[in-house]
């Protein structure tokens, strides 16, 4: 499923209602910033099957114990709903887990952006020490001896070899499915206009006449951009992360991230890189107070989160797959063995 480009126009419209206070013109369905989300086409349904196993393996972290699915949870919306994830050894993680529902829409992966697309991000976690606390070796070599994932990599790749490059093109492949249309917003934006109530309604005119969509829009209602956290007034925090300038190496990106989508966003709390808005009316005061300069009447805040609940889509169906036996060469994984330093040279 590619990203589509969105129109410099709609960009342009809605970010001169937000810098001049200007109210947006009520747009007819199709015609709208945001746009119908559409399902998800599977052109190689053996490498998703693959990616799928390979998402709920947790041979893949040191432990045997953490997967893909542990931070970015299929029950809970494609997240963990924590502020920080739990990781190898029960170390703390390092920034709010995005959900990995919609994630193929986004320009790029993590908070900063530093992975290009889902094939460079799920290489990340598994060799990160606070994470799955594996290295791709491991990883690789863990694969290599169980028999069904060899064959299974041979039938999708047309090699005897597994390696890291496989692995995270199976992973991407697997979560670029992973998409939630036909939300009831989607229905209203088809036609449907008994799809959404006169105050979920109300919300979204006042999601667009306030500028949200300047940063919010698409097929995925975010996920296109970087915007800085705290435009019209600053965003306190002790959390460390500081957002694409860890990438760039430039001052003037500190504190810029990453708009997330807002696709589902009622089931993934709590908000923001630093997970410190615990529940969506108080995200939404927070988001229009720093980045607006709009302070919400408890009834328009009400009105927005009823907008924003709409835009909850099916959720996929997955059956759990039956992981590939191990063999006697699998390394018998065990959480609790004690770390060895490697050797000095």
């Amino acid at each position: 499923m590619k990203r589509k480009p969105f129109l410099p126009t709609t960009l342009g419209l809605a970010a001169a209602a937000l810098i001049m206070g200007l109210s947006l013109p009520v747009q007819s369905a199709n015609d709208e910033p945001i746009q119908p989300l559409q399902p998800a086409k599977v052109t190689d349904p053996a490498k998703v099957e693959l990616g799928k196993k390979l998402f709920f393996d947790p041979r893949l972290s040191r432990s045997g114990f953490i997967s893909c699915n542990s931070c970015h949870n299929l029950s809970m919306g494609g997240s963990d709903n924590v502020a920080a994830s739990v990781g190898d050894r029960w170390q703390k993680g390092g920034i709010n887990s995005p959900t990995v529902l919609n994630s193929v829409l986004n320009i790029a992966q993590f908070w900063d952006g530093r992975a290009k697309d889902l094939a460079a991000q799920a290489g990340g976690p598994i060799a990160n020490p606070i994470e799955m606390a594996s290295t791709h070796d491991a990883a690789v070599a863990t694969l290599q001896s169980i028999p069904g994932y060899v064959k299974e990599f041979k039938s999708v790749y047309k090699v005897d070899a597994i390696d890291i490059q496989q692995v995270t093109d199976a992973l991407a492949a697997f979560e670029a499915t992973l998409v939630t249309p036909n939300s009831r917003f989607d229905q209203w934006l088809k036609g449907d206009k008994k799809a959404i109530a006169d105050v979920e309604l109300k919300g979204y005119q006042l999601f667009k006449s306030s500028g949200c969509v300047a940063c919010h829009n698409g097929p995925a209602v975010g996920g296109t951009m970087f915007m800085k956290m705290g435009v019209v007034e600053e965003y306190k925090t002790n959390h460390p992360a500081e957002g694409r300038s860890a990438v760039t190496g430039n001052a003037i990106d500190r504190f810029t991230f990453k708009v997330p989508t807002l696709r589902n966003v009622e089931l993934t709390y709590p908000y923001f890189h630093d997970g410190a808005a615990k529940t969506l009316t108080e995200a939404v005061d927070i988001m229009g107070r720093l980045q607006l300069g709009r302070v919400y009447s408890k009834e328009e805040n009400a009105q927005i989160v009823a907008f924003l609940k709409t835009l909850t889509g099916e959720q996929p169906k997955i059956m759990l797959p039956i992981l590939p036996v191990s063999s006697d060469a699998t390394p018998r994984l065990d959480p609790f063995a004690p770390i060895v330093a490697p050797a000095k040279k």
